[in-house]
């Protein structure tokens, strides 16, 4: 998981770190969670932020970034989760750029799909393994 620099190191802090681990591991299992490492408050930056992705240099962006995809790439996992909308356009572009082979979802999509309300159209950055994933089904609830 991407610990967003904006929220966790100039803002909130490892406890708000803390939190988002709780909820990715709530909803795809702790067996599932992998986490970077240096992660929290000594995570590396992605490289999008503070108006780099509109920057106009993509280049430049990227080479910057190659920290975090490095970084992503020595987890071994098949997805990158973001909180953060700059986090995720630019682990997406990374991963692309250089076909990195993993997949980029925001940490939004994935409290979605657990509520089984994740909409086909909102399924894009998702893998095969996830695309038809629907966890929570009202037909066939008693509620």
């Amino acid at each position: 998981m991407q610990d967003p620099c904006q929220l966790v190191r100039k803002s909130f802090g490892d406890p708000v770190a803390e939190d988002l681990r709780f909820v990715v591991k709530s909803v795809v299992g702790e067996e599932n969670f992998v986490d970077m490492t240096p992660n929290k408050s000594n995570n590396f930056c992605c490289g999008g932020g503070g108006g780099y992705l509109q920057s106009g240099y993509p280049e430049a962006r990227r080479q910057y970034g190659k920290t975090k995809l490095e970084q992503i790439l020595a987890t071994k996992a098949d997805y990158c989760i973001t909180p953060c909308h700059n986090c995720h356009a630019q682990i997406h572009d990374l991963s692309d750029h250089f076909e990195a082979g993993y997949h980029t979802v925001h940490l939004w999509t994935l409290i979605c799909l657990s509520l089984g309300i994740l909409g086909p159209n909102e399924r894009e950055y998702l893998g095969d393994d996830l695309k038809e994933v629907d966890v929570f089904h009202p037909e066939s609830s008693n509620f």
